[in-house]
């Protein structure tokens, strides 16, 4: 349980999330899997990073329960800070990031995918932010990298999910495998692109950030403002309480 690195392949590294039972990361794994993924990312023997999952999918966001539990905001400001610090760590690591998806991958899994190089998804892959079902915002900014813009504003709204093959045809996904097939198929392309000199490809990864329209780090920070304001307003709480309810129903 927890986050693990491994090393699969010469030049290859994997990180590993593992959560039971959803893969929903408390405020801890978050912080976890940034310094993972920094810390392999400034290994000079590896030159590409396979972000993986163990269990029924490869991400199911925060865990609400820790913040159900918080009498106070702490847990709230955790989060976002952890969020924040994960996606950002996808971003910026030294070395290109190819995630492995399974499952469902949904509100903070689409923060880590929407900023990874690359996607192999699993054929019973979905994505999704059901933000607006939860009390929450944010990752517009990552889903937005993934979709076209009106597919995402109506994704978004509905709290709907797209499949990978429907990525695949916008291309966001690289390929879409049988679910026995996805860590093969990730490690394959991870292992092409560790093929190539370790200090070009770090610089390769520096010049994509660099040209980047949109700055993801300041974008997905404007829209955690919102995510503040829905909080203070009380409007938060009385969702996720609700959706508290009915998973327990």
């Amino acid at each position: 349980m927890g986050v693990s690195t491994s090393r699969p392949d010469q030049g290859v590294a994997q990180v590993t999330v593992d959560f039971p039972p959803v893969n929903a990361l408390p405020v801890q794994g978050w912080y976890d899997l940034a310094d993972a993924l920094r810390a392999t990312g400034r290994d000079p023997e590896v030159r590409c990073v396979v972000l993986a999952a163990g269990g029924r999918g490869f991400n199911a966001g925060v865990d609400i329960k820790e913040m159900q539990r918080d009498t106070g905001r702490a847990a709230l400001i955790g989060a976002n800070r952890g969020c924040y610090e994960a996606f950002a760590a996808v971003y910026e690591c030294e070395v290109p990031v190819v995630a492995a998806v399974h499952g469902f991958c949904l509100g903070g899994g689409i923060g880590l995918v929407g900023n990874a190089d690359a996607i192999v998804a699993s054929d019973d892959a979905v994505f999704g932010l059901p933000e607006l079902d939860r009390g929450a915002l944010g990752a517009a900014t990552h889903l937005s990298r993934l979709v076209p813009q009106h597919l995402m504003r109506a994704l978004y709204y509905t709290s709907r999910t797209a499949t990978a093959a429907e990525l695949h045809a916008h291309g966001s996904v690289w390929k879409v495998v049988p679910a026995h097939g996805l860590r093969a198929a990730a490690l394959e392309l991870a292992g092409e692109i560790a093929q190539k000199d370790g200090h070009l490809i770090r610089l390769a990864k520096a010049a994509i950030n660099g040209i980047d329209p949109v700055d993801v780090r300041r974008s997905y920070r404007f829209e955690q403002g919102f995510t503040f304001e829905a909080n203070l307003s009380g409007v938060a709480d009385r969702i996720r309480d609700t959706f508290g309810k009915g998973e327990r129903a």
